[in-house]
């Protein structure tokens, strides 16, 4: 008996020493200090410039957590994304929930459109919004397009949506704007 219980003792240690989907930083720098340090990682055109391609180590560990993306879902509605995205169906700015991606979908993308904003209607929010809660609100905007783990992913709150909730949805691959399905 005192062997079994050594085991699930030992085991139950190390399932959650493994676990980071729920881990939390309560600890974020201000906007201003975040907006001297921050170089712009992508071009602002599209067309001619391939997509940014290196990977930030910081977005795969935003990806991975729900407590970051369920902020990123908090800091969409309060910041009033909503008012040009419509909860990411696209309005007086492009739609979040499909594949299409003007300036490519990686996270690191992302990232550089709401840091520097994008012609055309996009502001930048460089210096306006901290840097962690730009990276929350990049990877609720990719979980949105079904970019993310499921099990990671927060569920939809509004009852209006014509789609099921993120975590609910199959898993997508994005494709480039002007490729046929």
């Amino acid at each position: 008996m005192g062997r079994t219980a050594t085991f699930l003792l030992l085991s139950a240690a190390l399932l959650a020493a493994g676990c980071r989907r729920e881990e939390r930083s309560y600890d974020t720098p201000r906007a201003e200090s975040a907006a001297e340090v921050i170089v712009a990682l992508a071009p602002f055109s599209p067309g001619g410039n391939p997509p940014q391609t290196t990977a930030s180590a910081k977005g795969a560990e935003v990806e991975q957590n729900a407590y970051a993306m369920s902020q990123g879902k908090r800091l969409f509605q309060w910041y009033n994304c909503s008012g040009c995205h419509a909860n990411g169906g696209g309005g007086s700015g492009p739609a979040l929930i499909d594949d299409k991606w003007i300036y490519g979908s990686a996270i690191d993308n992302i990232v550089a459109t709401i840091r520097e904003g994008r012609p055309n209607g996009m502001p930048s929010f460089r210096g306006r919004i901290p840097d962690d809660e730009i990276w929350q609100i990049a990877a609720y905007v990719r979980s949105m397009g079904r970019f993310v783990p499921k099990d990671a992913a927060p569920s939809r709150t509004d009852g209006m949506q014509s789609r099921p909730a993120e975590s609910r949805l199959p898993s997508a691959e994005p494709r480039p704007v002007g490729v046929p399905q």
